[in-house]
């Protein structure tokens, strides 16, 4: 095991800045290309491509040039915490989370009545006690006017203030990240899947460059997005379709019922879901499947079609995901058993653990995730939360939420990490949700925004990720403190500059609708009927939680006692989320292709086609690059990529 050199660290800053500034510009200005907020963000790994071409070349004119696999994949880590940071995993969540109430309050929502007295002034950088669109939120969302320039001095106390709690966050998922490497990398061995192709870039980059499928692979996606970048620009050039809707061929009931059904093609997905296996990908296709034939069932029998609130599912769906998702992080945690024990023993200092070659020492790691913990508990106190539900809040997030969707990302390969559910909902369980009151509810609106209710870009997943990109060039995991360190405080700094100069000069309402008037409203939307007046316990919710819990335990049991029982229970819990409403298609065509290889051509022929499923996945990421700079350099409007 070897450090990081010095040489890795500052290209890797340089990096951290052009990341940020590709995200920003292609997630807010051109809205077609949401190039960061992947697991394994198109943005770094069309970069890490480029950069492994550009070593190759330079090595040969001097070889000290030349980049090592170490220098790669120090620089890919702190390329992928960026691009998570500037794109969902924080700034698109929080900036304009803290100005969108102000600026969309009106007589008809009434949230100037319902929410206005309970919002704290160290939160927000307008005036809760002021009119609605004050001068600072009106020019955030329309623009400034020629002359007047940002106000930042307003903006100072409330970014400090949610810093406490980023940095809280972001510190105790590092640590979680300490304590959970062991046992998934070592003891259970799951595969990464989303550390293979960076590896395999790092590793054998010329061998890999050389492959002749790898540029059969690279051409197929190229070919495509060519052609439909430049149908953008002269409308006679054809277009390939890539986003089609399965609704559409079923305009009649009870098939008509279906929730939304897109069909994706991602050539990036299916390279990247021919590396998974073959069960695990019956398993993703097949339990979306079924939560479209419930809604036939339940259009069939007259049973109301309601949807889970803030998420594309059916509140029937979206509760059975809640109980899988209880019973698999309890399933984790009940195998982890052994190596959990090692770690309490060493944080009371009852026994050694070998935990040098850690990221973090044991100790250090579960006391950091307990102060983690309390001190977020304690910021969503301060907000107006009362002290046992920000404990069950944020317990939540960090043992069931975070948990389940860092395995899913370690086991199952998924590019996208979101639920079906927030904390909140488990409230539901066992009450209405009038019963938290005004204050919490405020509290949660800003909460649920920032932190709880859309996943994508969970940092927990970089943290393993990189951990496990360093063991596969030998890196010493603890010299990644530093570099995740540096990676998380120049990314705070370059997003957070970038996510309040855009909207100030362009105005918010001329950006992406999703960040600027979607998910900073929508939680307040839902809570605005519990604030103003009781509402009613749904039964659903516990009944169809239990449903979850009892399918969940029936799938973790038959998986762990016959080897032979083809249904993987972490297909269940993702069978609802927006991430198989993206990939369910993409994972059913990779099982097809994985399918007739296996069954004609074995493992030989699964090995020899493995460039050309990787050459695909960097052909659809560096295009999406490409045309991201295209546009920001002409101003032309870049093709959409199937990963919205």
């Amino acid at each position: 095991m070897s450090g990081i050199s010095l040489r890795a660290i500052i290209l890797g800053l340089a990096a951290v800045v052009a990341v940020c500034f590709i995200v920003a510009y292609a997630e807010l200005v051109t809205m077609h290309i949401q190039i960061g907020f992947l697991q394994l963000p198109p943005v770094v790994v069309a970069l890490l491509f480029f950069m492994v071409v550009l070593s190759r070349y330079a090595g040969k004119a001097r070889e000290r040039l030349r980049l090592n696999a170490q220098e790669m994949m120090t620089i890919y880590s702190m390329m992928l915490v960026a691009a998570m940071i500037t794109s969902r995993g924080l700034m698109e969540k929080l900036i304009a989370l803290l100005v969108a109430p102000n600026y969309y309050a009106n007589d008809a929502n009434r949230s100037q009545k319902l929410f206005f007295p309970y919002i704290k002034k160290w939160m927000v950088p307008w005036d809760p006690e002021g009119e609605p669109q004050q001068w600072l939120t009106l020019r955030f969302y329309e623009g400034l006017r020629q002359g007047e320039t940002i106000p930042w001095q307003p903006w100072v106390l409330p970014l400090a203030a949610w810093a406490i709690l980023v940095l809280a966050i972001f510190f105790g998922f590092l640590c979680l990240a300490a304590l959970l490497r062991r046992q998934w990398v070592d003891n259970e061995r799951l595969s990464f899947p989303l550390a293979q192709l960076p590896l395999e870039m790092a590793r054998s980059g010329d061998t890999f460059l050389r492959n002749r499928l790898t540029w059969f692979g690279f051409a197929i996606p190229t070919i495509l997005f060519s052609l439909n970048g430049l149908h953008q620009i002269v409308p006679t050039v054809p277009s390939v379709n890539l986003n089609l809707s399965l609704n559409q061929w079923f305009p009649n009931p009870p098939y008509s019922a279906m929730y939304y059904t897109p069909i994706y093609i991602s050539f990036a997905a299916i390279g990247f879901f021919y590396f998974l296996p073959t069960d695990l990908l019956f398993s993703l296709w097949f339990f979306f499947a079924l939560t479209r034939v419930q809604d036939v069932f339940a259009a069939m029998f007259n049973a109301p079609l309601e949807a889970m609130p803030l998420y594309p599912t059916r509140i029937y769906v979206g509760y059975q995901v809640l109980g899988a998702y209880v019973v698999l992080a309890g399933y984790f945690l009940y195998v982890a058993r052994p190596h959990l024990r090692q770690v309490w023993r060493a944080a009371m200092g009852r026994g050694k653990a070998d935990d040098s070659r850690e990221l973090l020492p044991y100790g250090v790691a579960f006391w950091g995730l307990t102060a983690s913990v309390l001190v977020s508990a304690a910021w969503f106190m301060m907000a107006g939360v009362c002290w046992w539900f920000a404990l069950v809040e944020i317990l939540v997030y960090f043992f069931v939420v975070a948990l389940v969707m860092a395995r899913s990302v370690a086991e199952c390969g998924m590019l996208m990490t979101e639920t079906s559910f927030r904390p909140i909902d488990m409230h539901s369980v066992f009450a209405a949700r009038h019963t938290l009151g005004g204050s919490n509810l405020t509290a949660l609106g800003f909460i649920d925004a920032a932190f709880l209710r859309d996943q994508r870009g969970l940092i927990l997943t970089g943290f393993l990720d990189g951990l496990r990109l360093g063991d596969g060039v030998g890196l010493r995991r603890r010299a990644f403190l530093p570099v995740f360190a540096g990676a998380i405080a120049l990314a705070l700094l370059v997003a957070g500059f970038l996510h309040l100069w855009i909207p100030y000069h362009r105005g918010g309402i001329n950006l992406y609708y999703y960040v600027y008037s979607g998910n900073p409203l929508w939680a307040f939307q839902n809570h605005a009927p519990a604030v103003e007046n009781p509402v009613n316990f749904d039964w659903r919710a516990p009944v169809f939680t239990m449903v979850g819990v009892a399918v969940a335990l029936v799938l973790v049991v038959m998986r762990a006692t016959f080897f032979w029982w083809p249904l993987h229970p972490m297909g269940y819990a993702l069978s609802a989320s927006w991430t198989l409403i993206v990939f369910w298609f993409p994972c059913f065509v990779a099982w097809v292709i994985k399918a007739v290889i296996s069954r004609y051509g074995g493992m030989k022929y699964y090995l020899i086609a493995r460039p050309f499923f990787l050459g695909m996945i960097l052909a659809e990421f560096s295009m999406a690059v490409l045309w991201t700079l295209l546009s920001a350099t002409f101003g032309i409007s870049p093709p959409a990529f199937p990963w919205p």
